[in-house]
């Protein structure tokens, strides 16, 4: 068996993003409690409870990103690099908490229309809008290939929307009275977060589960693989995330009539990392499957 060689990505820290972004969200649910208490309103109040949740999954993406970081270990050979995973996991859930209660509110207002507490509540509003944008901006260059950090910037994003939503209505309802903007805008808003939210649910749960991750075409690696020289099967493949940027791989091939394995494990290694991102893998050669008898492989499996 052989274990190629790893190939391990510069890490980027966003350790600061999340102290930072956490940070601008506490003292802006301390500001928006505040006036919430001195204006009474009771959306204030409420709005910050809420953007006290967005701290919670700040908090569960940052000890995600920080646990991954922890070396391995004798019973953790793969170390947590699994928990970026459950952190996206959880913030998904979170997310489609928040949509199921802003739907709820938004329902119950067409029947009982809420007292707009004035401009306090459209200027609060409009402080949310930069704090959630401008932590969402944190974590949007990370978005794209870390699921954790997608999660922590839906997050902040899906709290800018809402914001301005608020924003937006609460200016119309002064201007014309319209109470049925608030809801309206808030039902909206809650299907463009469901929709944005859905696919991180889905995919986070996918890799909780050691699905091939959706980036990765399984049969293209398998071809790739039965195309190496002298390769005249494939069996056992295996591919999984071992976190939320890190892709692993296990596979048999067997291989008759070559001896020089090592200069086609080199070959498959940097091709499996520059063509399918692929960082961990352990390929294990055998002269036919009948001698290798590694008790693994049946007819019309990988």
């Amino acid at each position: 068996m052989h274990q190629c060689d790893h190939h391990h990505p510069a890490p980027k820290d966003f350790g600061w993003a999340f102290a930072v972004g956490i940070t601008l969200n506490i003292t802006f649910v301390a500001v928006e409690a505040a006036f919430g208490w001195w204006s009474d309103s009771l959306a204030l109040m409420a709005d910050a409870g809420h953007n006290l949740s967005d701290v919670l999954g700040l908090l569960m993406a940052w000890a995600g990103y920080a646990l991954a970081k922890l070396p391995t270990s004798q019973k953790r050979t793969y170390g947590w690099r699994g928990s970026t995973i459950l952190a996206a996991l959880f913030n998904s859930l979170l997310l489609m908490i928040a949509v199921g209660g802003i739907v709820w509110e938004a329902v119950s207002r067409f029947s009982a229309p809420p007292h707009i507490q004035g401009p306090v509540v459209i200027v609060v509003a409009i402080v949310g809008v930069v704090i959630n944008s401008a932590t969402a901006m944190l974590f949007m260059r990370g978005s794209e290939h870390d699921l954790n950090l997608r999660g922590a910037y839906l997050h902040m994003a899906a709290d800018a929307l809402l914001s301005l939503g608020v924003a937006i209505a609460g200016g119309i309802i002064l201007w014309t009275n319209w109470w049925w903007v608030d809801p309206v805008t808030s039902l909206i808003i809650a299907a463009v977060i469901f929709v944005a939210t859905w696919s991180l649910m889905a995919e986070s749960f996918r890799l909780a589960m050691h699905a091939v991750p959706a980036n990765i075409d399984s049969q293209q690696v398998e071809s790739y693989l039965a195309g190496l020289p002298g390769v005249t099967s494939v069996h056992d493949l295996h591919i999984w995330a071992m976190s939320t940027t890190e892709i692993a791989l296990t596979a048999h091939l067997v291989r008759p009539n070559h001896d020089n394995d090592d200069a086609l494990l080199n070959e498959a290694s940097e091709t499996l990392h520059h063509d399918f991102k692929i960082n961990h893998m352990t390929i294990q050669i055998e002269r036919s499957v009948a001698d290798a008898d590694c008790g693994q492989w049946e007819e019309g499996t990988l």
